[in-house]
């Protein structure tokens, strides 16, 4: 009977719908769709055959026209309108414009804003969630009428390293469209699946994803349908268009003009010319071209591989470091991977395949199209969320990019989930109160690998009231982490005994330094001695302080009744010592530390005769009054 059932399920899955998802790549440069289709993740084409979708948009004066234009279209007018034709819009988005070290260069009038950085157009002041938006629309109106019905729901895939603004700024730019978002997807897991399915490779796996204006590295295990990411590491720093700036630099040296003197239009004619320049060099050995600034200034330069290799080695470096510390994260070596795939346009470039090919001592893998590789994985994602496809056929195992944790008293990080985590994840972790009669606690929520608050980066802070009036230390709060399959969080804190409860989705505003937190990876093997020595010292002088506000207290209850003038007076003089050393300051210093350390336990020592007596004196109190009888009956 159980062959019958299983033909039936099976009978019952083919009959019902096919449930319309879409897998999207919402792209620097460029963007695709895809679906599923009689049971085949494709890329879908526009009515001219064309697949890739430029990330351009052009805003237009109400009088011109009432919706904005978009793709190709848009990509013709970068020169003749620069300041209304958006491009690259991907590296603004989740970013305030403080952030944004490449913005003095990009044609736009940039608005002051708090938060995310806004740009004034003939169309009015939009944002890049609104640009993003408008990109997703034409994608979703390309798979409507492709696919001939209403979407259920997409997968929209993002960058390893985005963090959570970047996120929630992708999302609310689908919900601007009405569209339905079954899963933000990493952008080289979303390859793997591509890779995996499409070819039925099994083994472990590097994916290096180098796209217009982000790179990523990730490490997967692929095993019989099992997608397990063990490490990734990256930049949202780092694309295609770094190489194009450099290029541009390099021909504002050459004809020898002023930055001032360039306009919007020239600004936009020289980024044009140096992505072009870039492209050449993948077939060519060197590339002549001509640079019209203004309306008479024309020159004629020609740019070599050998020249252009020199501009952006440091560039190419950088990804490998990356690349190394991911293997490093996930505890193998280069001879341990199995093969190697190119994400992203940007790794057609021949010094990046020659730099990846010398660091894996293998060539990467060719047969997989690195510009439709990462919407072909989300659609067969989508495909499965949607329920087109059994639960059971694979599975996928993500992971969270950067540790989530609280601060500690003396600006500690406390790490609750550890980067490289597979998501979702619950992590709990109890915590104390740190005074007596302490009814509340502030819980500050930080994303980061530095030891320290002020090296991480904030995400979020609420506070639990209603802690029952205690002794410090006697109160128990459980704080839970919460991180989704999208790899946003939810921080709950319980007090165990009232039941006092909090929570905070964390929505982060878009106006935090995120600059620092996509550098954090890298500054971390640097750092990592440093970060441990301070805190080191941080924890010390948080539990000298405490040790020296319970040794006040007591002696204000008992110093005057257990204690001799000499005793106390020799008490003193160490808490006097110790408060010395914790007013040098936070400065790690060998002396500092090892001073502190010793006057602790001088403290500790003089301390310990008292300690006894006072306990003495609590079981007199306790047992003053009460018969053995008495006594026997409270013991057993």
């Amino acid at each position: 009977m159980a062959p019958a059932t299983r033909d039936k399920v099976a009978t019952n899955r083919a009959q019902e719908p096919h449930r319309l998802a879409i897998g999207i790549d919402l792209g620097t440069t460029n963007s695709l769709v895809a679906s599923v289709i009689d049971g085949k993740a494709m890329v879908l084409r526009d009515e001219d055959a064309r697949a890739l979708l430029p990330s351009v948009v052009r805003y237009l004066a109400p009088a011109e026209g009432a919706h904005p234009v978009v793709g190709h279209e848009a990509k013709r007018s970068k020169i003749i309108d620069p300041r209304n034709t958006l491009v690259s819009i991907k590296r603004l988005i989740g970013r305030c414009l403080e952030e944004l070290d490449f913005a003095k260069i990009l044609p736009y009038v940039f608005v002051e804003s708090k938060g995310m950085a806004h740009i004034k157009t003939a169309a009015g002041i939009k944002n890049p969630v609104d640009v993003s938006a408008d990109i997703l629309r034409t994608l979703c109106q390309r798979a409507e009428a492709v696919l001939d019905g209403d979407l259920v729901g997409a997968v929209i895939t993002v960058p390893a390293h985005f963090d959570d603004a970047q996120r929630q700024a992708t999302k609310d730019a689908a919900h601007l469209v009405g569209l339905k978002v079954l899963r933000l997807l990493n952008e080289p897991t979303a390859a793997a699946i591509a890779y995996g399915l499409d070819k039925g490779a099994e083994g472990t796996y590097a994916v290096y994803d180098l796209g217009g204006g982000t790179f990523d590295i990730s490490i997967l295990k692929l095993t019989r349908g099992v997608f397990d990411v063990l490490a990734t590491r990256g930049d949202s720093f780092l694309g295609g268009d770094d190489f194009d700036y450099r290029i541009r630099d390099w021909i504002i040296s050459q004809v020898e003009i002023g930055e001032a003197t360039i306009s919007a239009k020239d600004e936009r004619h020289l980024l044009d010319q140096a992505r072009l320049a870039k492209k050449a060099l993948s077939a060519e050995d060197a590339t002549s071209f001509f640079v019209t600034l203004g309306e008479d200034r024309t020159y004629a330069l020609t740019l070599t591989r050998e020249m252009f290799h020199s501009l952006v080695n440091d560039l190419v470096i950088k990804t490998i470091r990356s690349v190394s510390g991911a293997l490093r994260d996930a505890g193998l070596s280069t001879e341990e991977i199995d093969g190697v795939v190119l994400v992203g346009g940007a790794t057609r470039m021949p010094m990046v395949q020659a730099a990846v090919a010398d660091f894996f001592g293998q060539t990467p893998r060719t047969d997989i199209d690195p510009d439709q590789a990462v919407a072909i994985g989300a659609a067969i994602q989508a495909d499965v969320l949607a329920g087109n496809r059994s639960g059971d056929e694979w599975l996928l195992l993500d992971v969270c990019p950067l540790s989530l944790g609280l601060e500690m008293m003396g600006g500690i990080t406390e790490k609750i989930i550890e980067r490289n985590t597979t998501i979702p994840a619950v992590y709990s972790q109890d915590f104390t109160t740190y005074k007596d009669g302490q009814t509340a606690m502030k819980i500050h929520v930080v994303q980061g690998e530095r030891e320290l608050v002020d090296h991480c980066r904030s995400l979020a802070k609420f506070e639990l009231c209603d802690i029952p009036s205690m002794v410090a230390g006697a109160a128990k709060v459980r704080v839970t982490f919460q991180i989704d399959a999208d790899g946003l969080l939810n921080v709950s804190a319980r007090e165990m005994l009232s039941g006092a409860a909090a929570s905070v989705d964390v929505k982060p505003s878009y106006g935090l330094d995120d600059a620092a937190v996509s550098r954090m990876l890298q500054d971390l093997d640097k750092v990592t001695e440093e970060d441990r020595r301070v805190r080191v010292l941080r924890e010390a002088r948080l539990n000298a302080r405490c040790m020296i506000d319970v040794t006040q207290a007591a002696l204000r209850e008992n110093g005057d009744t257990l204690l001799s003038a000499s005793e106390r007076k020799r008490i003193e003089r160490h808490i006097h010592r110790l408060s010395e050393i914790l007013a040098t300051g936070d400065e790690y210093k060998d002396g500092n530390i090892q001073a502190l350390s010793a006057t602790m336990v001088k403290l500790d020592m003089a301390t310990r005769e008292f300690a006894a007596r006072r306990m003495d004196a609590s079981f007199h109190r306790a047992l003053a009054g009460q018969t053995v009888e008495q006594l026997a009956e409270e013991i057993f």
